[in-house]
């Protein structure tokens, strides 16, 4: 999937990019990103594959069962914004649902350069939960997050 994006190619790259990092494997996911990406993630700032890696290795140490979902919010040639929610739980078994958006920016062979992202943390108790490892068959392409 490469830009210019279509409404069906950008939801595509969205799915793909959920899809990767449910499987949490900080590898896996960095390689859709340029060797000289930069990130904004809150209030750390990320350069490169490796830091990604780093970044990703770090994220899941400290958020486990980690569960996402992303929706597509726009799109337009070279540039996608997508809103998510993920669920996790902390060391002490304190469970949290991220709320988001992301803007992101595309080289010419489909590789992300450029991911900024807004994130809000709320406790949650075990029995809330809503997002249960990766996304059901059932569920593609279909925009299932609520609000609240």
């Amino acid at each position: 999937m490469k830009p210019p994006f279509t409404e069906e190619s950008a939801r595509a790259k969205v799915q793909a990019a959920e899809d990767a990092w449910n499987t949490r494997d900080p590898e896996r996911v960095s390689l859709a990103y340029t060797e000289d990406t930069v990130w904004r993630n809150r209030s750390e700032f990320v350069t490169g594959r490796a830091g990604v890696v780093g970044f990703l290795t770090r994220k899941w140490e400290r958020e486990l069962d980690y569960a996402l979902r992303k929706e597509l919010w726009a799109y337009g040639d070279t540039r996608i914004a997508v809103r998510f929610q993920y669920e996790w739980r902390d060391a002490e078994g304190r469970w949290w649902r991220s709320y988001g958006n992301e803007q992101w920016e595309f080289d010419d062979s489909g590789l992300m350069r450029r991911r900024e992202a807004s994130i809000n943390d709320v406790s949650i108790r075990e029995g809330e939960r809503r997002v249960f490892g990766p996304r059901p068959d059932t569920e593609r392409g279909v925009d299932v997050l609520p609000v609240a």
